[in-house]
This record gives C-alpha cells, structure tokens and sequence, in this order.
C-alpha cells in the first residue's frame, strides 16, 4: 500500500471529504504512475480521482465497526514515534 493514503475509518471526527479526496488522489497518482498526468490524460485521470473518492466515501459509511473511535491526534504522535524509532531521529525535524 502506498506510505501516502492513511487509514480513514474510524476516526473522531470522521475523515472529511477533503481527506478521502486526498487519499483517492494519491490512490490513482499510485496506479498510473502519474504524479501530473500530461493534458491528454488529464481528464481521465481526474475521472478516476472522482469516481475512486465517491466509491471511498460510500464504503466509509458502509463500515460497522464496535470498537471506539480513535483519535486523530493521539495516531499522529504513534506515528512519529514510530518514525522516530525507524530513522533514529525526529520525524518533525
């Protein structure tokens, strides 16, 4: 899975149409190899960018989950730990 597309479901508040559009993004960027697409890609890239966030955002609401919420900050400080501990230094700096 691509380092870039973070984990949306089950979060307080839940992710935002910004964050799944972001995801989705980084999702078709991955599967076309295609950072910018050229202008004769374009308009199929941003297709799949829009049909890959309206897919996203229907299963996000589709989940069932019993587990509590997690919190966005308290997994951004795991993550920079973890990040902290797999480069030996700090992931802020």
């Amino acid at each position: 899975m691509c380092r870039n597309i973070k984990t949306l479901f089950n979060f307080e508040p839940p992710a935002s149409h910004d964050e799944i559009h972001a995801a989705s993004l980084q999702f078709v960027r991955k599967l076309s190899g295609f950072n910018k697409p050229s202008k004769a890609n374009q308009e199929a890239f941003d297709l799949a960018v829009e049909r890959t966030a309206a897919v996203a955002e229907e299963l996000l609401q589709a989940l069932v989950t019993h587990a509590p919420a997690r919190n966005r900050e308290v997994e951004a400080a795991k993550a920079r730990a973890r990040a902290a501990e797999r480069f030996g230094r700090s992931a802020a700096g």
